[in-house]
């Protein structure tokens, strides 16, 4: 009894979230500028594309209506900032501090578990994407690309998108031997980035497989919610969005429980 007296009890998982958060909130709070980065890319895709190309387009159709060029593409810079903001970390800062800094592994000898440090480092990851997300729609708001008070459901959907991403990204890098590695990470999202009907409708692809694929693809899904909610033209495919999304993110983060299960306890 004596000797069990000195060890600590396991952590509740709320608990142990909390204190992976403040981990990495007391490292990067002084290397706020790294967060920038992630909130000025879809910005200045808004004002170049969004603003300048719109000049050259009197108004454009989504579900019927006739809405803003600007209006039409900044929703899915909405959805891009939450991407882009959990694919950074649960990626690169996920790969360093697994295969160089060996933090799990010191993690792992206190109470904490594999499963603490899944749920830790995917809510340090939603967080960072939810941040851009906030702020991006800030700037929609004082540009007046907000229509409609759906609107305000648009946070909690950009949230969800950076849960989907920040758990399949992080499940991603556990399979990560090297940094050439991250060159398949860009293989991957620019695509997604530029053929998620992010610039141009999806019935752009025709009726084809090609359509089907892109409508079958993550980030498509969350531009869509997005889409639909600050423009008010609310249709089932929200409803289709959040199921894939909430599936996505759940999968991702068994994934990365078992991975890091296979990585770091054999």
């Amino acid at each position: 009894m004596a000797l069990l007296e000195g060890i600590p009890a396991p952590l509740t998982p709320a608990a142990a979230t909390r204190v992976l958060v403040l981990r990495n909130y007391v490292v990067y709070k002084g290397a706020w500028k790294l967060f920038i980065t992630g909130f000025l890319e879809p910005v200045f895709y808004l004002f170049s594309i969004g603003i300048g190309v719109g000049q050259l387009i009197d108004t454009f159709e989504f579900h019927g209506e006739a809405i803003p060029y600007a209006e039409f593409v900044a929703p899915a810079m909405l959805a891009t900032s939450a991407f882009n903001g959990a694919l950074l970390d649960s990626t690169y800062n996920v790969f360093f501090k697994m295969k160089y800094e060996k933090l799990y592994d010191q993690m792992l000898a206190t109470p904490l578990s594999t499963g603490d440090i899944a749920r830790g480092e995917i809510t340090w990851g939603l967080m960072r994407g939810s941040v851009y997300s906030a702020a991006f729609l800030v700037v929609m708001a004082l540009m007046g690309l907000t229509q409609s008070w759906w609107a305000v459901l648009a946070l909690p959907a950009a949230i969800l998108i950076a849960f989907a991403f920040s758990a399949v990204c992080m499940a991603v890098t556990t399979w990560m031997t090297s940094w050439q590695d991250f060159d398949k990470i860009t293989l991957a999202q620019m695509p997604l980035f530029l053929f998620s009907a992010t610039f141009f409708p999806v019935e752009a692809f025709g009726d084809g497989v090609l359509r089907w694929v892109v409508e079958a693809t993550p980030l498509y899904r969350g531009v869509v919610l997005c889409r639909e909610l600050t423009t008010g033209v609310i249709t089932w495919e929200s409803a289709v969005s959040v199921v894939y999304l909430v599936v996505m993110g759940v999968v991702g983060l068994l994934v990365v429980r078992r991975r890091l299960d296979k990585l770091l306890l054999t």
